[in-house]
């Protein structure tokens, strides 16, 4: 009897265990100023009710694989995450001078650099998963400038996190619209900031009131999180797996901190 006892306790508890919880990934197509763009939606379908969003930015190498596959990780840690589209349907390359020219296209005008992240954050808002009180972005490399000028447009996001982008000082008149929390993650040997770039950066934060921290990784040059970093053969791009883990454990306590807990 008490084998037979065990046997049924055994299958209540089989079939009271909740379904294994998986990531849902979508493409979302949405337009602006007359460019469409394409982005990419996960979140995980095991939990309810509305939670905190992340909206991540890309590369200069556009919408590839790479922010895909952050934007899976977020949505494995309880966010909904949506990574964005700066610069238009099937524009992804692996060549720096194209990268650099899309790229330019976007950030010489700075306040349509600005609305094309908006049009991105708007999409996040829109989603029926997305708590709207509760929203950061993060971005990497060009991503990371662009969610600076995300904050500086005056979003409503509680937070930006940039990792190996190029530290933006905040331009005076809009310091009284910045609403979100900066954490600037950079790599110490990035080429492309020298230090009187950096100090400048350093000083021009401080005189504000802006709530920000700079973390630096020893050792670490530009695009340091992307494995494929050294693929492209760009000698001040490299990955850094030290860096890549330290910074990723370094936004999840920032976000906890501007979002709370998923």
């Amino acid at each position: 009897m008490k084998s037979i006892q065990w046997i049924v306790t055994g299958l209540v508890l089989v079939l009271a265990a909740p379904a294994t919880a998986a990531v849902v990934t979508k493409t979302v197509e949405y337009q602006h100023d007359g460019t469409s763009l394409k982005g990419f939606l996960a979140y995980d379908d095991a939990v309810s009710g509305k939670r905190p969003a992340i909206l991540v930015v890309h590369e200069w190498w556009g919408m590839n694989d790479y922010v895909e596959s952050r934007a899976r990780q977020l949505a494995e840690l309880g966010f909904v995450a949506f990574a964005l589209d700066m610069y238009g349907t099937g524009r992804v390359t692996t060549h720096p001078d194209k990268a650099s020219e899309w790229m330019k296209q976007t950030t010489s005008n700075v306040d349509f650099w600005r609305r094309r992240a908006q049009a991105g954050l708007d999409v996040l808002r829109s989603q029926a998963q997305t708590d709207p009180d509760r929203v950061a972005a993060i971005g990497y490399c060009f991503g990371g400038a662009t969610v600076q000028q995300l904050a500086y447009s005056g979003a409503d996001i509680k937070g930006i996190v940039s990792f190996h982008g190029t530290p933006i000082p905040p331009p005076d008149q809009d310091l009284s619209r910045v609403k979100a929390k900066f954490l600037i993650l950079h790599g110490a040997a990035d080429p492309f900031t020298p230090p009187e770039k950096v100090q400048a950066y350093l000083a021009a934060m401080e005189a504000t009131d802006i709530d920000w921290q700079m973390v630096f990784y020893g050792g670490a040059k530009h695009g340091y999180t992307n494995p494929d970093a050294d693929k492209y053969g760009l000698a001040p791009v490299s990955y850094n797996q030290r860096a890549d883990r330290r910074s990723w454990q370094h936004m999840q306590l920032f976000l906890k901190e501007v979002l709370g807990t998923p």
